[in-house]
């Protein structure tokens, strides 16, 4: 079963490396991925796949049936794109101004459609039922996870599986990590309100510039000495603006920023930290503020038992050459929601270009992947797949 599964794969790679390009010349963004969705919705009818368009917003759920019973495993691919100018120099440049794929979702379609084929035509040999997400609006919180799992997604799933291509590791590189692996993402705006005036008689006034400066410096403060050392978590202020004359006292800045934590407690005293600092330097200069604290995607946690069967499999895969445990990842994922519903693990594939030392990073202008990435990733995803089902006979025979 798994030569045919990764002799079919090869069979298809060109194809899937033609879907990728395509999409990566036509993106769309967030909530707005109308024409992706269709493309994904097509390519299943065609190939006579049961498919279900517009599951929570824009996004695809395919079937499909074994002929025998087992597992209902499911597979995610996000593939919505940023707001970023593409500027790379290739045959395949994003046609639309200001939208580019510059996180790789483009190839996580690919990788999907040509592995539901795939698996479609393998269907007679397969045990149970394989799911195909593909999910809209990954980049933009509130995300599409949790309304496609509030529509039905997950329905009769057992377990799920995902991977994210990681440009910055080498190709024929799997990682992987039990427990917490890419952390909550918060994002806080503050409002600070005081009295301008004359430059000349700051006497007179409440320096907004000058109360929302010490709130930066104060900030910096709660990881470096009110979260326990032994925890994570990152405060960033990523926005600071108060637009005046050069002459003018400002009555008004504002802030806005992100949090990153692994662990709820640490994110829950972070919020708190925030607006305690905030009081205490607005109460100091005689001034008001205004604060919005909105939660973003949770930790995305690694089940133990998926992650190490994950793991084992990779091992096999003849193009994988390091299978190794990665650090936690700051960055935000809403994979997360898939996690804390139904058991399974979320892991990277490395996809660094040919030819390059240092490759550009995710979300940058210039991004690309090593394309031969998305066969490593469909020979892996499809591997912990089909093998589900025998782990699962194995548990209950001990």
């Amino acid at each position: 079963m798994e030569t045919n599964l990764f002799q079919k794969l090869e069979q298809y790679y060109d194809e899937m490396v033609s879907i990728r390009r395509y999409l990566h010349q036509h993106p769309e963004l967030s909530f707005k991925e109308f024409e992706t969705a269709k493309y994904i919705e097509n390519y299943y009818r065609e190939l006579g796949v049961s498919v279900k368009g517009n599951v929570g917003g824009n996004g695809v759920v395919a079937r499909i049936k074994g002929a025998k019973p087992g597992l209902t495993v499911a597979l995610r691919a996000d593939f919505d794109a940023l707001p970023i100018q593409d500027e790379k120099d290739v045959p395949y440049k994003s046609t639309v101004p200001g939208v580019m794929h510059a996180c790789g979702h483009d190839g996580h379609t690919a990788t999907l459609l040509v592995l539901g084929k795939v698996l479609h035509e393998l269907k007679d040999e397969l045990e149970g039922e394989y799911v195909l997400i593909h999910q809209h609006a990954e980049e933009y919180a509130p995300g599409g996870a949790i309304s496609m799992i509030e529509d039905g997604c997950l329905e009769g799933v057992d377990v799920i599986f995902g991977t994210h291509l990681w440009s910055s590791e080498p190709l024929g590189t799997i990682q992987y990590r039990v427990g917490p692996v890419m952390a909550a993402a918060d994002r806080f705006e503050i409002t600070i309100q005081g009295q301008g005036g004359h430059g000349a008689q700051p006497h007179r006034t409440r320096d907004a510039i000058v109360t929302a400066s010490q709130l930066v410096v104060h900030l910096q403060q709660i990881v470096a000495r009110r979260v326990n050392p032994i925890e994570s978590g990152v405060v960033t202020v990523g926005s600071f603006v108060a637009e005046n004359a050069f002459n003018v006292i400002a009555d008004k800045a504002k802030l806005a920023g992100t949090v990153r934590t692994f662990n709820e407690a640490v994110r829950d005293q972070i919020e708190e930290e925030i607006e305690t600092i905030l009081k205490g330097v607005c109460l100091a200069n005689k001034s008001e503020y205004v604060y919005d604290y909105n939660r973003g995607y949770p930790a995305v946690v690694n089940h133990e038992k998926e992650t190490e069967y994950l793991v084992e499999l990779a091992k096999q895969i003849p193009e994988v050459l390091t299978v190794e445990e990665t650090e936690p990842h700051m960055g935000g994922e809403d994979f997360a929601y898939y996690l804390q519903h139904v058991r399974g693990t979320f892991f990277f594939t490395g996809a660094k270009p040919d030819g390059v030392e240092t490759a550009f990073p995710h979300h940058h202008p210039r991004f690309d992947f090593n394309e031969k990435a998305m066969l490593i990733a469909a020979k892996t995803l499809g591997s912990a797949a089909i093998h589900a089902h025998q782990e699962e006979k194995v548990e209950v025979s001990n």
